[in-house]
């Protein structure tokens, strides 16, 4: 192939590139956590949700993240906080099924995969964790915070079961 033909090849894939994400509303290499950052934090039980997870008070953060997923039921921060709390009052099938909404609704959310797979853990399907952790370590190019978390977690699991592979 001649180098002229190289270039003009090269400029279509970059058209065709550009053309794909064109109105997308999103940078094409981002990697959201959050789906809609600005409503959830305009919204008072959101807030209000934040600040009893910060209390460790579950019940009352499921009650307010509740209350503003009816008002924003597309949000996957929403579910994902719903299954953190969930998660943490023990109720661990609301927590995976608010993981996976989360994961519907934003199938790149880092957040999500880290709890769904350390929920996981808990109720013992070591396969299904590491499912998650696949995903975080294709979505995040550059090592993140969740993957390195969730890594943790399934070596302690191995460590503390004695599952080596």
């Amino acid at each position: 192939m001649k180098a002229r033909d190289r270039h003009r090849w090269g400029r279509w894939i970059v058209w065709l590139a550009f053309a794909a994400t064109a109105g997308s509303g999103a940078p094409v290499f981002a990697e959201p956590t959050e789906t809609k950052p600005e409503a959830a934090a305009t919204d008072p039980d959101f807030t209000a949700g934040k600040e009893a997870l910060d209390r460790k008070d579950w019940s009352e953060a499921g009650r307010r993240f509740k209350q503003a997923a009816l008002r924003d039921p597309d949000n996957a921060d929403l579910e994902n906080y719903l299954g953190y709390s969930y998660r943490n009052l023990g109720q661990l099938d609301a927590a995976l099924a608010h993981y996976r909404r989360a994961l519907e609704l934003n199938p790149r959310h880092r957040g999500a995969h880290e709890y769904a797979g350390e929920a996981y853990l808990i109720v013992g399907d070591l396969a299904r964790a590491e499912e998650h952790l696949a995903a975080l370590r294709r979505i995040c190019l550059l090592p993140c915070e969740e993957l390195g978390d969730l890594e943790r977690e399934i070596a302690a699991y191995r460590k503390r079961t004695g599952v080596t592979r």
